[in-house]
């Protein structure tokens, strides 16, 4: 009697050990197709001048004053384009994990602007592999500059568009590279011959010296230029510093503006004649709620 009890609780144990170790597997696969996002592939919201994938987390306010001297060229008299000064003010909010609004103000053509930013991918690795991250970003400029005197233009002159969609790669912990294809379009142009219409294509990266620190390059290609004066593609170098509560982005490039459509077709600098203008983004974030 006693060996048939045995055969008993062996037979009623061998299950429930197997089922046990069937359970012990799920939660170790689960374990492993646990879902990493890329965290930190830029560490700010720009780049340098242009925007990067980076957004603000739901509920916080991102405080951005920018601000460009004159250029590097005007010599000592001008204590090197120290004594000008063009700046931008700008708040950007989180709405939601995918959704931001930015709104600014630049003294350059008094201009005000707002635009959103849209998270379509998120670059991820685990249950489901995405090797990209993708937002879109849309974005509206108001010239407020006095028309002069005598002319008949309407407040749809004052108005420019641009739409871009980020495309970034965090490759590793170092480096970032990002794509910005760009369309611009302006409602109103300087003479006739000057396009409405242009596009961008704007190629940006980063790679992080350490923790806190890193160097910076950016470049953006037109394909359409203004025939009415020079212009060139905007490039730009920088070196960003993170602080904890603060992101200093110190920079040189050859871009007085610091909106979109500036920056994007109205460069007015030329690297080699050293019309280089030293700048700089300090970023302050305040978690709202």
């Amino acid at each position: 009697m006693k060996t048939l009890y045995a055969l008993i609780l062996t037979v009623l144990l061998l299950p429930s050990r197997g089922m046990g170790q069937d359970l012990m597997d799920l939660f170790e696969d689960e374990e492993e197709v646990r879902v990493e996002y890329a965290v930190n592939t830029f560490f700010s919201t720009r780049v340098i001048n242009g925007q990067s994938i980076e957004a603000p987390y739901p509920g916080d306010l991102v405080f951005v004053v920018s601000h460009h001297f004159g250029r590097l060229n005007q010599g000592a008299y001008e204590l090197w384009g120290l004594d000008q000064a063009t700046i931008r003010l700008g708040m950007d909010y989180g709405i939601s994990d995918k959704l931001s609004v930015s709104v600014g103000r630049s003294s350059y053509q008094k201009t005000f602007d707002g635009f959103v930013k849209y998270k379509l991918l998120r670059q991820q690795t685990g249950l489901r592999d995405i090797p990209l991250s993708v937002s879109l970003f849309s974005g509206a400029y108001l010239n407020s500059l006095r028309w002069p005197e005598g002319s008949d233009f309407s407040f749809k002159h004052r108005m420019s568009y641009v739409q871009q969609l980020l495309i970034a790669r965090r490759f590793s912990r170092a480096i970032s590279l990002q794509l910005s294809p760009a369309w611009v379009h302006k409602n109103l142009v300087t003479v006739t011959e000057d396009p409405n219409d242009y596009f961008v294509l704007g190629m940006g990266g980063r790679w992080r010296v350490s923790d806190w620190m890193g160097i910076s390059l950016e470049y953006f290609y037109r394909f359409q230029e203004a025939a009415s004066y020079d212009s060139y593609d905007s490039f730009s170098i920088g070196i960003d510093l993170d602080t904890g509560g603060h992101v200093f982005q110190l920079h040189f490039t050859n871009s007085q503006p610091m909106f979109e459509p500036g920056f994007l077709t109205d460069t007015r600098g030329n690297w080699l004649d050293g019309d280089i203008y030293f700048g700089f983004h300090i970023t302050r974030t305040f978690a709202l709620r």
